[in-house]
């Protein structure tokens, strides 16, 4: 049971319940569309008034819409509804090390235009060309938030960017910088904690039904996105989760970007994978990730084992994760995933031989979103708000 915070109490009323059935009437649509305003009824037990009432506000708001006659089960025939996703309403920005991808989607986080362009180390001349296709997209939409991800430490409650080791940007107000040259809301996450929020809303049912799970998300870094009780923690400052720097081993064949080398970051990234497999091919050279998977792929048997390994030592640090948090599931990220079915049996069976006899393990899936996962977390900083946000009175 939650102990109540006596410092942020706020006593249940009208409003509050109005509100929460909002979200119920929403979700129920969202979620098992088309659906009638019956069987939302039967299967909620609120009143067919209520729920009539919830359905017309959400009509008028432009977030459900009428799409014609059910089946009749014996009377009437039913109007089904749905989700209205017409024209785009977030913008959802995501800063790699290499490149920076902005993107408009519908409601139900269908992309609606896209554009990147190569990551200026220098934050000024990335938030110049970041605010100028936000113009070109919110020009021609009904552009309603932006939502941004960084590979890096920001303070979501703040929308200051603390610390991202890739370009040493310190103490940047990139989310005040972009609201006030766009004149939209800005909400701004950690890249991991963007992930795990998408796959909690948009991922497939076996993540998205689960109230408990950690996002590992691969790339030129390892970071972690962890839910509980359906929700993201963020810690202090948003700072939660940072296991990339967790010590597992010694003598890493790369430097983590915090200069050590016993990191987790420096065993598991995608660039000690590329590091490894220029040691094993006798100096061939370091290939970019994309090609190291492409090669794996292809069978050749220097690339296979770089990734096995670069698995081996992702295992390591999943299995620390299981111990410490016993969460239902733990979901891989990232680019490595296109290579799961060369990297899957080493995976699981490190973390099946890690994890003790007798403490629960978990599920290792890869990541359920669609298209860019990283990009998908960015979007849902702002769509996520749309089904759980409160209503003004």
């Amino acid at each position: 049971m939650r102990r109540i915070d006596l410092r942020k109490i706020q006593a249940a009323n009208p409003h509050t319940i109005r509100d929460i059935n909002r979200q119920i009437v929403l979700n129920y649509v969202r979620e098992r569309e088309p659906i009638s305003r019956a069987a939302i009824a039967r299967e909620t037990a609120l009143q067919r008034s209520t729920i009539s009432q919830i359905v017309e506000a959400l009509t008028g708001e432009g977030l459900v819409e009428e799409i014609g006659e059910g089946k009749s089960t014996g009377g009437r025939r039913p109007t089904l509804l749905r989700l209205r996703i017409v024209g785009a309403i977030a913008i959802g920005v995501n800063i790699t090390p290499t490149y920076t991808t902005i993107a408009s989607s519908d409601l139900a986080g269908v992309v609606v235009q896209q554009e990147a362009f190569p990551t200026d180390p220098a934050p000024e001349r990335t938030l110049n060309r970041i605010i100028e296709i936000i113009h070109k997209f919110s020009d021609q939409s009904s552009i309603e938030g932006i939502g941004v991800s960084i590979p890096g430490l920001v303070n979501p409650g703040t929308g200051n960017v603390i610390f991202v080791p890739y370009f040493k940007w310190r103490h940047l107000p990139i989310g005040e910088m972009i609201s006030r040259s766009t004149g939209l809301p800005v909400t701004i996450d950690n890249d991991a904690n963007a992930i795990a929020l998408a796959e909690l809303w948009f991922g497939r049912p076996e993540v998205r039904d689960a109230r408990d799970f950690i996002v590992v998300l691969v790339a030129d870094g390892v970071g972690t996105g962890i839910i509980f009780d359906g929700q993201v923690y963020r810690g202090v400052l948003g700072a939660a989760g940072e296991f990339g720097h967790m010590i597992v081993g010694s003598n890493a064949p790369i430097l983590c970007s915090c200069g050590n080398d016993d990191c987790w970051e420096a065993f598991a990234s995608e660039r000690a994978a590329s590091a490894r497999y220029q040691k094993v091919s006798a100096g061939r050279g370091a290939p970019n990730f994309a090609t190291l998977i492409d090669r794996a792929m292809d069978g050749e048997r220097e690339a296979k084992i770089a990734l096995t390994e670069t698995a081996r030592y992702l295992a390591t640090g999943i299995s620390n994760l299981i111990v410490g948090f016993s969460p239902e599931v733990v979901i891989v990220s990232g680019a490595i995933t296109r290579a799961w079915p060369l990297i899957e049996k080493a995976l699981t069976e490190k973390i099946e031989r890690s994890v003790r006899r007798g403490l629960p393990s978990a599920r290792i899936l890869r990541s359920t979103l669609n298209g860019d996962p990283t990009l998908m977390g960015a979007l849902s900083l702002v769509l996520a708000s749309k089904f759980t946000g409160a209503v003004a009175a």
